[in-house]
């Protein structure tokens, strides 16, 4: 176990797992022994993992139907301003055709929908992050090839360093590791 270092205040505790399983068990028991505050790394995906974390959250597809909402408004909006201010006569058509707005408005339902699905997955996974805490943890790089990570985050409710560190323990992880960060200068 590291010395925490001066000015560093404690972001949770990291317990690692060497088989998918495990990670699924372990975040069962937090979730069950009231954690809420977790999250879990893994090198692919593990399908049980979502419901064992109790990930429930779907703003994603209410932000996409919203940004092709606006987009639709506006395309129509746009055409339908412009041939009232504007004027043109062709060949006898009406100043209202509605038939010939619907390609732009089309259009443009999808791309504000793709942006508004894009960067509100930024903005709601906090992207980009050139620094984590996580990334300070020497084995943490496992993440990506074959070991599996649970942290509890020391803003959770039932947080409590050595209750919290015996709890990880006691799913015979390969090891339990403290995560801090520098506060940074106000």
């Amino acid at each position: 176990m590291r010395e925490p270092r001066p000015g560093s205040v404690t972001f949770g505790l990291l317990a690692e797992f060497d088989r998918p399983d495990r990670l699924v068990e372990a975040a069962n028991r937090a979730r069950k022994a009231g954690f809420r505050a977790m999250e879990a790394y893994s090198p692919y995906p593990v399908h049980e993992l979502t419901e064992a974390l109790g990930f429930e959250e779907n703003i994603v597809p209410w932000l996409t139907v919203a940004g092709g909402a606006a987009g639709a408004a506006v395309g129509y909006g746009l055409q339908l301003y412009t041939n009232y201010a504007y004027p043109i006569e062709i060949g006898g058509r009406p100043l209202f055709a509605w038939q010939s707005f619907v390609l732009i408005t089309f259009e443009l339902t999808v791309l504000f929908a793709v942006l508004a699905a894009i960067f509100g997955m930024l903005l709601l996974n906090r992207l980009p992050r050139l620094h984590h805490p996580l990334f300070d943890i020497e084995s943490f790089h496992l993440a990506s090839s074959d070991k599996f990570f649970l942290v509890i985050f020391s803003n959770d409710g039932r947080y409590h360093p050595k209750r919290t560190r015996a709890f990880l323990t006691s799913l015979k992880p390969v090891r339990v590791e403290a995560v801090e960060h520098t506060e940074q200068p106000e």
